[in-house]
């Protein structure tokens, strides 16, 4: 680890906790709700089945739907950028044995925008928004081949996402995947919040085996599905891991949206530096702009 990363990991941990002082964070919270209230009159108009899909992830934490009944016009650029990408994204990990997932690099994903504007497509931003009450902010998008291994660490463990009081991230399948092949595993709502009392959890990853004392894993939810599966996830809601895949490797995309006023902002990273999303917004039009360029 170099020191320009042991000093950004020391300046968050130090911004938190300044973030956490009971004045600081009663005055954010007030400001949270009214801000939420305020902008309930501004929100977009969205389909009946696009409000059901938003109910559901209110009240279970998670929504499973497929691209085909999204029927978004882009999906067909998106998948075939996909499929151009996987074959590209190389299984060596150099020997590292803690290796357990491979992103496409910036390079890759700027020469296959088709993926990163998929996430911001206006029917997807109005679901998001419906879902978090606030101004979307668009955290991009992550290609992800995670590795058929045993390493089990970060996001293969148990966690609650932070960042923001509201966090959704929209994954999509690239092939069939089922209890082998790695699903997107959480906890329902109702039964988080009973867990997270339990495990006197504030943040943090938890271990399976840790998990397994507090609740019994016949409840722990697994997304199987196959490819063109899509999986809303309300990651601050919900205890959440990648289940390690065993059969093959995963490949999935995740798109991540937070409000622009998130809890933690020096949490918050764009999958592309701002130079990337400088070159692409030629693409993009007045809502995408203000979702992707929100700090």
């Amino acid at each position: 680890m170099n020191i320009n990363t042991i000093v950004q990991r020391l300046r968050k941990r130090v911004l938190r906790k300044v973030y956490q002082l009971s004045f600081l964070q009663n005055q954010s919270e007030q400001n949270y709700l009214a801000a939420t209230e305020k902008h309930s009159c501004f929100l977009p108009a969205i389909s009946t089945n696009d409000l059901i899909l938003v109910e559901t992830i209110k009240r279970e934490g998670v929504a499973i739907t497929s691209l085909d009944a999204l029927s978004i016009t882009s999906t067909e650029k998106m998948l075939q950028a996909a499929q151009n990408l996987m074959p590209k994204i190389p299984r060596n990990v150099c020997g590292d044995k803690r290796k357990y997932v491979v992103h496409a690099t910036a390079e890759q994903m700027l020469a296959n925008p088709e993926i990163f504007l998929w996430g911001l497509q206006e029917r997807l931003l109005n679901i998001v928004e419906h879902y978090i009450g606030l101004p979307v902010a668009y955290h991009g998008a992550y290609f992800r081949r995670d590795l058929a291994n045993q390493v089990e660490r970060k996001s293969r463990l148990w966690h609650i996402d932070t960042e923001d009081r509201k966090i959704l991230k929209i994954i999509v399948y690239l092939h069939n995947i089922d209890e082998d092949g790695g699903p997107f595993q959480y906890i329902p709502q109702y039964l988080t919040d009973i867990v997270a009392k339990s495990l006197k959890y504030k943040y943090g990853y938890i271990s399976q085996k840790r998990m397994r004392t507090a609740l019994p894993p016949s409840y722990w939810k697994s997304c199987h599905g196959n490819a063109g599966t899509v999986i809303f996830a309300a990651t601050a809601s919900v205890f959440h891991r990648g289940k390690i895949p065993t059969k093959s490797d995963r490949f999935t995309i995740f798109f991540d949206y937070t409000s622009r006023q998130p809890k933690y902002p020096f949490y918050c990273n764009s999958s592309l530096i701002r130079d990337n999303l400088l070159s692409l917004a030629s693409n993009f039009y007045e809502q995408q702009k203000q979702c992707v360029f929100w700090l």
